[in-house]
């Protein structure tokens, strides 16, 4: 059975996630007086072709969405619909990740749900040629049922980003780690400004 089709699970499994906070501080740091704002990652549409015909002070795209866009057009497509979206000198905002998750052997933990504790067995492969890194997740419920899901992002490394916000209009201000300072570890919340 698969994760999404445990909705208590899966909102343990991402409850931890401090990406708009994360957000909301660079915001405040780069733009305080941003009053607009559109997300990208929440289910807007399509990222590559969605317009919704006004411009904003701070664009986002959390929660890894972009990651989720896989070949090299597309992913210009979609820094084009940010662009379609921001005023001149609004904020672009980030989440993604941009190296890859290499481990040799499989981790397992113990995660504390609604059910009662379930281990999770957590594996990943990185294809260097597409720049897919997969995230293999097995658990062992409390119940004795098991589930399972795999998650497939393409990894931007800061390069790439900075191409992509280049050629749609953006400048890169701020790049950090998931900590908040410095670029250490795969994810990173990158701040561009529109220069457009």
């Amino acid at each position: 059975m698969s994760i999404g089709k445990r909705p208590a699970l899966y909102d343990v499994i991402q409850s931890d996630s401090g990406s708009a906070e994360a957000c909301q501080a660079l915001i405040e740091r780069h733009r305080p007086d941003a009053a607009t704002l559109v997300d990208f990652g929440c289910g807007t549409g399509d990222m590559r072709t969605v317009r919704l015909w006004r411009r904003v002070e701070a664009v986002t795209c959390l929660g890894n969405s972009l990651a989720y866009v896989h070949d090299n057009d597309d992913i210009s497509r979609v820094f084009n619909t940010f662009a379609a979206h921001a005023r001149p000198g609004a904020l672009l905002v980030l989440c993604s990740p941009v190296s890859p998750v290499i481990r040799p052997e499989p981790t397992s933990a113990v995660v504390e749900t609604p059910d009662g504790p379930a281990k999770v067995t957590i594996g990943y492969e990185w294809d260097l040629r597409t720049q897919i890194n997969t995230r293999h997740r097995h658990w062992m419920l409390a119940s004795g049922d098991e589930a399972g899901d795999e998650i497939r992002r393409r990894v931007l490394f800061p390069r790439e980003l900075e191409r992509y916000a280049s050629g749609a209009g953006f400048e890169i201000v701020d790049m950090v780690g998931e900590s908040g300072s410095g670029l250490i570890g795969p994810i990173a919340h990158t701040v561009a400004r529109c220069t457009q």
